[in-house]
């Protein structure tokens, strides 16, 4: 319990330096202050009427911060139920096609529709899913291996879609570009209020049915224990799909925070997925913030895409798995 508090107070205050560290410097007297009683009236009545620091706050860092955690605990959520669902260290919440859906709905939408591009990115993703599923369905059940071999074969096939569509439309796809690098620039409170909703609701589901998560990785085992694992296999795959479609069509394709967030807190809480979960989904959120606030800092004022951050942190990290994985220290 201890660890989970230390965990939430970490999140706590990234946050904080998340919202404080820019192009403007913004003491954190400042930014406490922003959310008197007085000044939140204010902002939810006329935001624009905001001045200074205040502006800044609350319209313009606070909802890039609280989108990139909550981006980050969705990713996190689903990483940890997408292992337990193919009893795999490896596998993350991108394994079952939804990144490449996205990233064609968002090349689509670049093309034809520039305003709808999240819109377009949600359907691309949850398209890809349902591909996938119907692919890989026999006769009522969803064999995992086959659940997996289904996503790998869709991602071939929309990820040369996607070059395809790059470029035909290279003179109107840089916008594509830089979202398929994932960011959180120009973040807007109504983006943070769909990805927390889904967020928060995704991973209670997930917390609530730790034990379900906990029989998964016995596999076929867990019918004689009385879990219906095809029932339930269903139920992981709806979960995770839209915890990652909801993220990825407001953020980006970011990956490796769900690959890195549930490993490293295996390592520490054990797993079983009663205290697993929980803490993959605060260090996911604290691991996003953190990855946002290097790529405004690193090169400021301009900026990186985030995505590229997590990849040159999580590359090396997926390569200690991998070896690891080849001395047959991890399970699956």
């Amino acid at each position: 319990m201890k660890k989970l508090i230390l965990l939430l107070l970490s999140s706590i205050v990234l946050i904080l330096l998340g919202i404080a560290v820019g192009s403007v410097r913004i003491p954190f007297g400042e930014i406490l202050s922003s959310f008197s009683l007085k000044t939140l009236k204010i902002a939810f009545s006329d935001p624009n009427s905001l001045q200074g620091n205040t502006y800044i706050v609350l319209q313009i860092r606070l909802p890039r911060v609280l989108l990139a955690y909550f981006v980050g605990v969705s990713l996190a959520s689903a990483g940890t139920a997408s292992q337990a669902l193919f009893k795999n260290p490896l596998a993350d919440p991108y394994i079952i096609g939804i990144s490449g859906g996205a990233a064609v709905g968002a090349s689509i939408a670049a093309l034809y529709f520039p305003h709808y591009m999240s819109f377009f990115a949600l359907l691309g993703a949850l398209l890809a899913v349902f591909t996938v599923y119907r692919i890989a369905k026999v006769n009522g059940h969803i064999p995992v291996d086959t659940l997996l071999l289904a996503g790998i074969a869709l991602g071939f096939f929309t990820s040369a879609l996607t070059s395809y569509l790059l470029y035909v439309g290279r003179e109107s796809i840089h916008n594509v570009i830089f979202w398929l690098m994932g960011t959180f620039n120009g973040a807007m409170w109504k983006e943070v209020r769909v990805v927390m909703l889904s967020s928060v609701l995704g991973t209670l589901f997930l917390f609530l049915s730790w034990k379900e998560l906990n029989l998964l990785l016995l596999g076929e085992e867990s019918i004689s224990i009385g879990l219906d694992i095809n029932l339930y296999r269903k139920l992981i795959i709806g979960v995770i799909s839209l915890l990652t479609s909801f993220a990825v069509a407001t953020s980006g394709i970011i990956g490796f925070v769900g690959l890195i967030s549930p490993h490293a807190m295996r390592l520490v809480f054990g797993p079983n997925h009663k205290r697993l979960l929980p803490a993959s989904a605060l260090f996911g959120g604290s691991l996003m913030v953190f990855a946002d606030l290097i790529a405004r800092s690193l090169l400021s004022p301009t900026e990186v895409p985030v995505g590229i951050i997590t990849a040159l942190f999580g590359a090396p990290f997926f390569i200690y798995l991998l070896m690891k994985k080849k001395r047959g220290e991890l399970l699956g």
